[in-house]
């Protein structure tokens, strides 16, 4: 296994935890395991995701429980972490290349508290299957109602209602609103940390 390290990204600090999507069995599996390793060093996870045919990837996105940062020694401190946990649980049957990275600004979606919280932001969201005779969204979110998400579509001036249980991929579109957003986020994070030192 080899182990890399990506950053630095950031994302607003994650509301109530609910359980981490994921598309198979095996990354079922890992995000049990990682799971408490993460958490024990104060970090969530945000998505989890095998790739590749030859050589696997598997892709860890976390960030820091207390500000919903991921520095790059955030991901080299929970890589290592992972890597002794894995080496010993052994996830998966095949090599592979273990990545932790932060989600980043243009972050994906994965829980219905991440739609709460960039609330007015716009989003690519696709279904699982075809909603309304589509299955790819881009909009503005604008509401969310209990498990149901509402997104304002540009296009067509109407809003679509989606269950979140029908996304099969929703992410952030990288706005400057979004940019201006996590640059002050990013500044009121560093000038916590001086009062601290």
């Amino acid at each position: 296994m080899r182990v890399s390290a990506a950053g630095p990204g950031s994302a607003a600090f994650l509301l109530p935890e609910e359980p981490v999507r994921a598309t198979n069995p095996v990354e079922e599996r890992i995000v049990a395991l990682a799971e408490p390793t993460a958490q024990e060093l104060g970090y969530r996870l945000v998505r989890v995701r095998v790739s590749g045919n030859r050589r696997k990837r598997l892709q860890i996105m976390a960030e820091r429980m207390s500000d919903g940062d991921m520095g790059i020694d955030d991901c080299t401190k929970l890589s290592r972490a992972l890597s002794a946990l894995f080496d010993v649980q052994d996830p998966m049957p095949d090599e592979y290349d273990l990545e932790v990275s932060s989600p980043g600004i243009d972050r994906p979606l994965m829980r219905i508290e991440d739609f709460q919280r960039f609330l007015g932001h716009e989003a690519k969201l696709e279904t699982a299957g075809m909603i309304d005779g589509r299955r790819r969204f881009k909009g503005v979110i604008s509401a969310v109602n209990g498990d149901t998400v509402q997104v304002k579509l540009p296009d067509a001036e109407v809003e679509v209602s989606l269950p979140f249980s029908s996304l099969s991929d929703a992410r952030l579109v990288l706005t400057d609103r979004l940019i201006a957003e996590d640059l002050k986020r990013s500044k009121a994070a560093q000038a916590a940390l001086q009062t601290e030192d």
